[in-house]
């Protein structure tokens, strides 16, 4: 038995999942989910959430405050007055998991920053390294109660997990040239989505015929005219 399969999910209760550019374009196009259904802005002036990974956006109605994008938390049905990410579907407790079980409604689906979990890379980007776990998410309350034990390798497989944080890493570091773009003018929250999928469905493009340099195009210059028009 895998150390996830028995547990009531503590840690899609606890924690404020950051989700990128590309997670949001996944959801929308892939599972025709509407925005404002699955993400939400999280303040994070401490950086506890974006952990100095996750960019960093400001908006006009609030320009003094960093906020992370996330994942949204709705309130539990198991454990009432908590909350929990939108995603996770709950069993009640009953004598075999006195907590619940917790599974996850869209695991093919999940963004990296679940897949991650609990790995981050080595300074080389060779190597995952298993960060411990502590034994309570936020505030001592049981639904936040974390892993049973701590990870080891065996728990992971070696190349998905590699993969996986290999692209994590690289799909924020891509959403941080789109922060740095939108916070120069920061814009309304109401403007964000659609400001995302533009440029995201335009991450593709056809090769110049003859390609040189003052034909390459770069991230930078063809969001800029986006943030414009948003």
């Amino acid at each position: 038995m895998g150390i996830c399969d028995s547990c009531h999910s503590g840690c899609c209760r606890s924690f404020a999942v950051p989700i990128s550019g590309a997670d949001i374009h996944q959801f929308t196009h892939r599972q025709n989910l509407n925005f404002w259904d699955f993400a939400c802005r999280w303040e994070d002036a401490e950086g506890l959430i974006s952990r100095n990974l996750a960019p960093h956006f400001f908006f006009a109605d609030d320009p003094e405050t960093p906020f992370v994008i996330c994942l949204k938390h709705i309130p539990s049905a198991s454990f009432p007055g908590t909350t929990k990410c939108r995603f996770l579907m709950e069993c009640l407790p009953d004598e075999e998991y006195p907590k619940g079980l917790g599974r996850c409604g869209i695991y093919q689906e999940r963004p990296q920053t679940c897949r991650c979990f609990p790995a981050k890379l080595n300074d080389s980007n060779e190597l995952a390294i298993l960060y411990d776990i502590p034994s309570n998410g936020r505030d001592g309350e049981p639904a936040y109660d974390l892993c049973s034990r701590q990870w080891n390798a065996s728990d992971l497989n070696p190349n998905e997990t590699i993969q996986s944080l290999i692209i994590a890493r690289y799909e924020m570091t891509f959403f941080s040239k789109i922060a740095m773009i939108w916070n120069q003018t920061p814009g309304e929250w109401n403007d964000f989505p659609e400001f995302i999928d533009r440029i995201y469905s335009n991450r593709i493009i056809s090769e110049p015929r003859q390609n040189t340099p003052s034909q390459s195009t770069t991230v930078t210059e063809s969001a800029e005219p986006l943030n414009k028009a948003a």
